[in-house]
């Protein structure tokens, strides 16, 4: 009994101690980034549309300034994206996207049915499929 009970301790101790903090770079996409393109089911929308809206990231905390004020939360899986609304016009609904990170742009194709992700940042004859490509914000 004490046998099994001191290997328990070890196997317990050797599990916290794999347990430690360290520091990681700061998340690539945190920030302020403004749309430059964007296209839904194929059809680009005008500059005028995306003007003024802006996406703020921090972390896995996003809000989105448009006609409205959405706020909410999104978990990575590799280059997939679950978006969940918490406040704002899409307050529980869950969206699901693709995103790359390339040459400065951030390319963000979503599933506004959140049923599936999308295979590519294509969205031609996908009617609810959506495609925003950001530049970070400069502050002035």
């Amino acid at each position: 009994m004490r046998l099994l009970t001191t290997i328990s301790v070890l196997i317990f101790g050797l599990g916290c101690a794999g347990t430690r903090n360290t520091t990681s770079k700061p998340n690539q996409l945190n920030g302020s980034w403004v749309p430059v393109k964007q296209e839904i089911g194929g059809t680009s929308l005008p500059n005028t549309a995306f003007a003024t809206q802006r996406l703020m990231i921090n972390d896995s905390n996003y809000t989105v300034i448009a006609e409205s004020v959405d706020k909410g939360i999104i978990q990575y899986a590799g280059n997939k994206m679950d978006i969940y609304g918490k406040d704002g016009v899409n307050k529980g609904k869950h969206f699901t996207a693709i995103y790359k990170y390339e040459n400065e742009q951030l390319s963000i194709c979503y599933n506004l049915t959140g049923d599936s992700y999308p295979e590519t940042f294509d969205t031609k004859g996908k009617r609810l499929f959506f495609l925003s490509v950001f530049q970070k914000e400069i502050k002035k």
